[in-house]
């Protein structure tokens, strides 16, 4: 797996875990060794600025996803036969945001970096929360893919 990462905050952050998770989903959900993904902390700012340019709503929030492939849940994109591999797209976390929510949920930030991490690439394989029946859906794959790595989701 091809996942790009950039750290473009100021939090202290251990990468090595967040890779290796983002690597462990792309794996899980089936995806061509070749696919590329690129995963992005970003501060405060940026992330207020990327939610109301993109999403139309106030404020920062943890995690956005903007995908490049058109995907369904557990059918992820493959790549065309002697084409390039597969960019599935961007996903920007913002720790600072993921922080406050760690504390309000009483869960580690650990925990909910990862759950971010785990939801964000969801997102970029076609997942979604918007219908009640797609969240618990969604949820639930979110937990068995963070029990792989010992997280959990509250």
């Amino acid at each position: 797996m091809n996942v790009l990462f950039a750290d473009e905050q100021d939090q202290p952050i251990v990468t090595d875990e967040l890779l290796m998770l983002a690597e462990m989903v792309l794996e899980v959900e089936g995806l061509d060794q070749d696919t590329g993904v690129a995963l992005v902390l970003i501060d405060e700012e940026s992330m207020t600025e990327l939610n109301e340019t993109h999403m139309g709503r106030e404020g920062a929030t943890d995690v956005l996803s903007f995908p490049i492939e058109t995907a369904v849940p557990g059918s992820p994109p493959r790549p065309v036969a002697g084409g390039p591999p597969i960019e599935l797209g961007d996903v920007f976390i913002c720790p600072t945001v993921v922080h406050r929510n760690a504390e309000e949920r009483e869960v580690s930030f650990e925990d909910e970096l990862a759950l971010m991490v785990v939801h964000g690439l969801l997102h970029l394989l076609g997942w979604d929360h918007e219908k009640e029946r797609d969240a618990v859906r969604m949820e639930a794959r979110e937990r068995q893919l963070l029990a792989r790595v010992g997280r959990v989701r509250p």
